[in-house]
C-alpha cells in the first residue's frame, strides 16, 4: 500500500470506528457523517441547497458552481452502500470537482435503505437527472453537456442511471464517471479474497449493505442493481472508471470497464494499485488521491 495511504488508514482506524456491519444503521449513519464530513470546506463560488420533486416526495440536492456560467453539469451520487451517506459526507469531493473541473455539480440525497430498498434509490437518481436536464440553465449549467458520477454505491447508481437513460430515452449524457463502483451482487472475485478484511471496507460490510438494499436476493440479478449483468452495454456514454488495488470492489470495477470497452464504449480506466476504497476523499493527505482527483476532473472537463 502507498505510504501516505497507509498513514491515512492508520489515522482513520485510530478513531476507533467499528466496522459498519457491527453497528446499527442509525449508529453507522451518525459515525459516517461525523468521520467523513470535512472540517475545512474548500470555497466554491455558488452553493445552494434545494429540494426537487421525486417519485415519493421531495429529494434534497446541493448545487455547486464555480464563478462561471454555461458550464458542464455533473449529477453526483454519494456512496455509503445505499444505506449511509449525506450531502455533507460527500461535500468535500463535490467541492473539489466543481473547482477542478470548472463544472456545476448537483449532489443528490437519494432515499436510503433499509427504509427505502431497491429500486427507491434508482428512482430518485433517475428523477434527479431528469430534473437537472430540464432546469440546468437556471443555475448556470449547460444541459447539452451533462454527465453522471458517483463513488462506490453512488458509482453503481451513476452506471445504472446511464443504462436507464439509454433504455428509456432519457437525457443524453456526455460522460459517466464511476469511482470505485459497485457493479455486481457477488463476492467471488480475487479482490474479495485479497481485501475481504479491508482496510476501510470489508466483505462483511458489503454483505451488510447488499442485505439492506435488496428486497430479496432475486433483485441482485437485476441489471439496475448489478449493471455488470446487463446483456448489452453498447450505446452508453463515454466512461471514466476508477479502481483501487486494496479494495474488495476492485475486480468488479475492472470487469465493468472491460465490458464497456468490449461494447465499443470509450473508456478511460484509471487504476491505482496502492490505494484503498474511498481514497478520493483523502486528497488533502494522499498525493496519489490528489492526482487522481485531477484526472477525474480533467475527464469531466472534456464534456
Amino acid at each position: 500500500m502507498d505510504d501516505e495511504m497507509s498513514d491515512a488508514v492508520d489515522r482513520i482506524e485510530a478513531t476507533g470506528v467499528p466496522p459498519w456491519h457491527a453497528l446499527s444503521v442509525e449508529s453507522a449513519r451518525r459515525v459516517e457523517d461525523e468521520v467523513f464530513t470535512p472540517d475545512d470546506r474548500r470555497p466554491v463560488e455558488f452553493v445552494r441547497n434545494l429540494s426537487i420533486p421525486g417519485p415519493r416526495g421531495e429529494i434534497p440536492i446541493r448545487v455547486y458552481r464555480p464563478d462561471a456560467r454555461d458550464v458542464p453539469v455533473v449529477v453526483f451520487y454519494h456512496g455509503g452502500g445505499w444505506t449511509l451517506g449525506t450531502l455533507n459526507s460527500i461535500d468535500g469531493v463535490c467541492r473539489e470537482l466543481a473547482n477542478r473541473a470548472d463544472c456545476a455539480v448537483v449532489s443528490v440525497d437519494y432515499r436510503l435503505a433499509p427504509e427505502h430498498p431497491f429500486p427507491a434509490g434508482v428512482d430518485d437518481a433517475v428523477a434527479a437527472l431528469d430534473w437537472v436536464a430540464e432546469h440546468a440553465a437556471t443555475f448556470g449549467g449547460d444541459p447539452t453537456r451533462l454527465g453522471v458520477a458517483g463513488t462506490s454505491a453512488g458509482g453503481n447508481l451513476a452506471a445504472v442511471v446511464a443504462l436507464h437513460a439509454r433504455e428509456f430515452d432519457g437525457p443524453t449524457l456526455s460522460r459517466q464517471s464511476l469511482l470505485y463502483p459497485i457493479t455486481n451482487h457477488a463476492f467471488d472475485t480475487d479482490s474479495y479474497d485479497e481485501n475481504g478484511d479491508g482496510p476501510l471496507l470489508t466483505r462483511a460490510d458489503m454483505e451488510w449493505f447488499w442485505d439492506h438494499y435488496l428486497r430479496s436476493p432475486v433483485d441482485g440479478r437485476n441489471p439496475f442493481a448489478s449493471p455488470l449483468l446487463a446483456d448489452d452495454l453498447s450505446g452508453l456514454p463515454p466512461a471514466t472508471v476508477v479502481t483501487a488495488g486494496h479494495d474488495p470492489l476492485r475486480d468488479e470495477g475492472i470487469a465493468y470497464a472491460e465490458r464497456l470497452d468490449d461494447a465499443g464504449v470509450a473508456v478511460e480506466h484509471d487504476h491505482y494499485p496502492g490505494m484503498t476504497h474511498g481514497f478520493l476523499s483523502l486528497t488533502g493527505d494522499v498525493t496519489t488521491a490528489d492526482e487522481a482527483m485531477d484526472s477525474v476532473a480533467e475527464s469531466l472537463r472534456t464534456m
